[in-house]
């Protein structure tokens, strides 16, 4: 009888125990769901104010193989939507690309401000800027064959602009570390320079860049 009586109250110590950590759970699965509605942040939002491309030319070095000079300045505005939530930008990492695959600047020289903190509902202005006019980018021989017919086709040119960023999003004692990868398309009508053999031109506004988390 008494070793009954022991097996009965360890079954419902464990019921009690099990009981106790679902209402753990509960409460913390709970917590998470409010916190989460309130906190809710939203994908940062990108677009390109402005390009200005100058001394583009295309110089061949070997019969596979030419090099890319160019000086490319951009201004990417991007916007915070959430109501509530602020926005640390730690790092912004841009590379420019041909076809969206053949990397003709390995990345900025520079992006300005190269990290800054964003409030809810407001914009931010970003500059970045690849210049490889003094060295050029070494390509493929059939890459730059490709862009010396954009070049010489009297439309624009289209290039690729790719920036990863890293960031914090926070809310009061709360944050969120995301990576969202940021990719604008860049059609820009050139012309042969008064200077030089190159082409340049100038895009006023572009299409809203594309963002992925």
């Amino acid at each position: 009888m008494a070793t009954g009586g022991s097996g009965g109250g360890g079954g419902a110590t464990r019921r009690n125990c099990c009981g106790g950590f679902c209402g753990f759970l509960f409460t913390v699965g709970f917590i998470v769901l409010i916190y989460w509605a309130i906190f809710q942040p939203h994908h940062i939002r990108a677009a390109v104010d402005s390009a200005t491309l100058s001394n583009l030319t295309v110089s061949n070095n070997a019969a596979s193989a030419a090099d890319v000079s160019y000086h490319l300045a951009v201004k990417l505005s991007l916007y915070n939507p959430s109501a509530r939530v602020n926005i640390y930008y730690d790092a912004l990492d841009a590379e420019l690309r041909f076809r969206d695959a053949v990397v003709i600047g390995p990345a900025a020289s520079d992006t300005s401000p190269s990290e800054f903190y964003q409030r809810s509902k407001t914009n931010e202005v970003v500059k970045v800027e690849f210049d490889y006019g003094a060295q050029g980018v070494a390509v493929a021989g059939d890459v730059a064959g490709e862009l010396e017919k954009e070049m010489r086709s009297g439309g624009p040119v289209s290039l690729d602009l790719h920036v990863g960023v890293q960031v914090r999003y926070v809310f009061r004692m709360f944050k969120l570390r995301q990576k969202p990868r940021i990719w604008c398309p860049l059609s820009i009508p050139v012309r042969k320079e008064s200077r030089g053999r190159g082409v340049g031109g100038l895009l006023v506004s572009g299409d809203r860049c594309r963002v992925k988390y």
